[in-house]
């Protein structure tokens, strides 16, 4: 076991609590030293909640002394993205929108992991409403890539990613609405499990949008994503597009085999855009599959290259509705002059969102309105339909895709800022997921000067366990996800 607490693994932190090597106090104390050397580098949090977590910590030794143990995550130190709702506790979507907004209640997810005697340590930075690939778009804060502070983690869930990957949580929650968990894993070496579209419940978290939108894990390796999917995954009678069915043990998938399964590699995945170091390295990945007994063909999604368009799309105009509610009467921000209420609605949401999410509100109405609603939205909805019968095809012949998650490895802060067109291309290999509510996971497959790429496994829906099968063979047969950054 790695010297230093805050290194360890999240399963490395579990057996040393049941073990009695260590308490929950002398963990979250040990997080929170390092986020006290690290936060000045990389900016990963919005909310830190110290106290709280030393109360949280001090509950679950007290637990332990009484003989109980809660599970896996009993005791261990947690972070959330700050789009998920938290009792009393500030709840920003890195927003000056909702800057001062305290939620009554605790999402979902939330609840499960507080249930599962989860230490939370604090909510992290993010793309502001999770509309970004960079986390350069929050009201707050630009949070910076561990791994070279000159470069973005990603986004929209750059804050969670960082913390993970610098040792200031064991593990983190994040939310994936175009590839928001899976981009920054890859940028930050890290494993993010976008699960299907259902599986989690999204009740408690703040929609961007609704029918794309899911909640998954940030973690250093395969286990301990299959720890948080099993506290996290299951049916929710809160959340309307929650599905019921009965929920595996994700841990029982971990076995180092894959003879005999059959992965694809979608053309459409490997072409202009995708840096060619990236190419080599999933091409190197799926070489050592067939080193250890899966079958690797080449198969197609031909209408992948409609994805991009397609969701920016459908994104933008559930994102037009969902943030409607935002007007300056109900709740969050309220312009402080205005003259009647026609000038409060414009003055709040000119002066409470930012120039992103602006963007994304006025091409979502744009594409809702009359006269343009069947030329775009509906038709952005037919051809998602279509995109939806690839994969359905695809999983005919293989039972796992392996692609690229990012077309580069982490960019320089600032260099896409002026041009959000190549921002959005950062999105090309993980917004297809997005569309068609399958699930997918990123894991680290390399390194090009120094940063991470990640590859990405592609599922049937519901299918978690083939992926994390997948990924925990390869991940035992290569070292990467033994790296860390020497932040």
């Amino acid at each position: 076991m790695k010297n230093k607490m805050y290194e360890w693994t999240l399963h490395e932190a579990r057996q040393a609590l049941r073990d009695g090597q260590v308490t929950s106090v002398a963990l979250t104390e040990a997080i929170f030293e390092r986020i006290e050397a690290v936060e000045p580098k990389i900016d990963a949090f919005i909310t830190l909640l110290k106290e709280e977590a030393l109360e949280s910590a001090r509950a679950a030794d007290a637990a332990f002394a009484r003989g109980e143990d809660l599970g896996d995550l009993h005791g261990v130190p947690i972070a959330i993205k700050d789009n998920m709702c938290t009792t009393g506790i500030p709840t920003t979507c890195a927003s000056k929108m909702l800057e001062n907004f305290r939620p009554p209640y605790d999402g979902t997810v939330v609840a499960k992991l507080k249930a599962a005697g989860a230490v939370i340590v604090g909510k992290t930075n993010l793309d502001e409403f999770a509309m970004g690939s960079s986390t350069e778009n929050s009201a707050f804060k630009v949070t910076r890539n561990p791994w070279n502070t000159d470069y973005v983690p990603g986004g929209s869930s750059g804050g969670s990613a960082a913390s993970v990957s610098a040792g200031a949580a064991y593990a983190s929650l994040g939310s994936d609405t175009g590839g928001s968990i899976r981009q920054p894993a890859s940028l930050c070496g890290l494993v993010g499990l976008k699960p299907t579209y259902g599986l989690v419940s999204r009740y408690g978290l703040v929609a961007f949008a609704s029918s794309l939108d899911q909640i998954g894990p940030f973690t250093k390796d395969v286990e301990d994503c299959a720890i948080m999917m099993n506290a996290i995954a299951g049916y929710d009678v809160k959340d309307g597009t929650s599905i019921q069915q009965e929920k595996p043990d994700y841990k029982a998938a971990l076995i180092d085999d894959v003879k005999g399964l059959r992965i694809g590699l979608p053309k459409e995945f490997f072409g202009e855009g995708i840096a060619q170091e990236v190419k080599d390295a999933v091409h190197a990945a799926a070489k050592i599959y067939e080193t250890l007994g899966a079958t690797v063909e080449e198969v197609s999604i031909p209408n992948a290259g409609y994805a991009l368009p397609i969701y920016y799309i459908i994104a933008s105009s559930e994102c037009s509705s969902n943030l409607a509610r935002f007007d300056g009467v109900r709740y969050g921000f309220r312009a402080p002059e205005f003259e009647d209420f026609n000038d409060l609605f414009a003055k709040t949401r000119t002066q409470g969102f930012g120039e992103e999410v602006k963007r994304r509100i006025m091409l979502g109405t744009y594409a809702l309105s009359s006269g343009y609603y069947d030329a775009y939205y509906n038709k952005a909805m037919k051809v998602r339909t279509l995109l939806k019968q690839d994969f359905d095809r695809a999983f005919e012949s293989v039972d796992v895709l392996l692609t690229p998650t990012s077309p580069t490895v982490a960019f320089k802060i600032g260099e896409k800022t002026d041009n959000p067109l190549e921002m959005y291309m950062s999105d090309i290999c993980t917004v297809p997921i997005n569309i068609a509510g399958v699930p997918a996971m990123s894991l680290p497959c390399g390194f090009s000067e120094g940063l991470p790429i990640g590859m990405q496994l592609i599922g049937k829906h519901f299918d978690e366990k083939t992926i994390l099968r997948a990924a925990y063979a390869y991940e035992q047969h290569t070292g990467y996800a033994q790296q860390r950054p020497s932040l």
